[in-house]
């Protein structure tokens, strides 16, 4: 069984990030046409994210989330969609019989110690040729006081990760480096003064970098940025 403790928590940095509305539909869009019919969401949080993923064609979701006292919002937030189970608990413990056609970590798998083991299990969860998609903090020298407090393991550099990823048998279909411009407020604001992640800085920065930030880098993806962002198929 892999070690796939998460924190429990109310998290200041999910309270922050509630704040990031352009940042969170700039994932989305980026993975929106690998997502399938039928989507685990693993570490769904308070159900931010899950909201967005509802507002898709996709039929079914599963969210799993383990933490006692972030579950009852996570229900809350999708309790009224009759295409979403939440699942209080890992992807271990889904349905024996469930398999999916994607299968989402979004800010997940650097809570878990051991990730090369989750995405074993993250594998043997996914129909053949459905997705794996990852999204993570990225760059090893941003490591922070922040990321410790919420439960982070490590940040990922990207070659590392495909390997990783690789060695599970997936292949890899798009890999990137996201958020450039993430990646200077960062280092000084919580590497080098060590402050705590705030909504308010969150939100100026979704509002008036973020729609730029998009623009840009869908252009011209960044040969560095602040997170990574990996789908990977099961052939």
């Amino acid at each position: 069984m892999p070690s796939t403790r998460l924190p429990e928590y109310f998290g200041k940095d999910l309270e922050a990030m509630s704040f990031a509305k352009n940042y969170h539909d700039w994932i989305l869009s980026e993975f929106r046409d690998f997502l399938g019919n039928s989507v685990a969401e693993v570490g769904a949080g308070v159900g931010s994210f899950s909201e967005l993923l509802l507002k898709t064609k996709i039929e079914r979701l599963t969210a799993f989330e383990p933490s006692a006292n972030m579950f009852p919002l996570l229900q809350a937030a999708t309790g009224e969609d009759n295409r979403c189970e939440a699942i209080q608990g890992f992807l271990a413990n889904r349905p024996a019989e469930g398999l999916f056609d994607s299968v989402l970590y979004i800010n997940v798998l650097e809570h878990i110690e051991n990730d090369a083991a989750e995405l074993r299990l993250a594998r043997d969860s996914l129909h053949s040729g459905g997705h794996l998609i990852i999204f993570v903090p990225a760059l090893p020298w941003l490591y922070s006081d922040v990321d410790r407090s919420v439960g982070h393991f490590r940040r990922y550099l990207k070659k590392p990760l495909l390997q990783l990823i690789q060695d599970t048998g997936l292949k890899v279909v798009r890999a990137r480096y996201f958020d450039i411009a993430g990646i200077l407020p960062w280092y000084i604001s919580f590497v080098l003064l060590k402050n705590q992640m705030g909504g308010a800085s969150v939100a100026i920065y979704d509002k008036l970098v973020v729609p730029i930030m998009r623009v840009a880098e869908n252009i011209l993806a960044p040969p560095v940025g602040k997170n990574l962002l990996i789908i990977a198929r099961k052939d």
